[in-house]
């Protein structure tokens, strides 16, 4: 089965937008990506006023640095591509904005990590052919009897049976989870 997906647009932020977040969510923005699934293709969409957006290495992302960008928008609205998969690093270019939880990771899953589809409906459960009855696939008592031998002692024969009797027990229930790990 194939499965593909349509890329698609993330609003950052939702309905915040990119902007500083209040001062008891500086997650944010982390709390917003883990909401998300970011695929190959898709896009991020910043919307903001008297701000900026950088795109930055793993470093300047955790240092908040703003000197050497990728790239730098900051034009009120920016779409970014993400075009392959892994980290990408954003932060606001304006001066304290980023130490105050303005910052976006996002991680692009790759191609060959899409979900795997899930069929509709369970496969049918394989039951036993009518009129045989798990009682009747099951083996009789007699079919364990053991073999009479010319010399043996009582002691062989007491743990001979309690070992045929425990197999003419655990059958049938081995019977029934195989029947019941098929119907589901």
């Amino acid at each position: 089965m194939l499965c593909t997906t349509a890329a698609r647009q993330f609003q950052v932020g939702d309905h915040f937008g990119w902007r500083v977040p209040d001062p008891t969510d500086t997650a944010f923005y982390t709390h917003w990506a883990e909401r998300n699934r970011f695929q190959v293709g898709d896009s991020l969409v910043f919307e903001y006023e008297n701000d900026s957006v950088l795109s930055v290495e793993k470093l300047d992302y955790f240092h908040c640095d703003t000197s050497n960008p990728i790239t730098a928008f900051d034009n009120g609205k920016s779409i970014l591509n993400l075009d392959n998969p892994g980290a990408f690093y954003f932060i606001s270019g304006t001066a304290h904005h980023c130490s105050r939880g303005q910052k976006l990771l996002v991680e692009v899953m790759s191609p060959q990590h899409h979900p795997v589809p899930v069929p509709e409906s369970p496969p049918p459960a394989s039951l036993p052919p009518q009129g045989i009855s798990p009682s009747s696939v099951s083996p009789s008592p007699e079919a364990f009897s053991p073999v009479p031998s010319s010399t043996y002692d009582s002691t062989d024969e007491d743990s001979a049976s309690v070992m045929l009797n425990s197999s003419a027990v655990i059958a049938p229930f081995a019977t029934f989870l195989v029947v019941l790990l098929l119907a589901f």
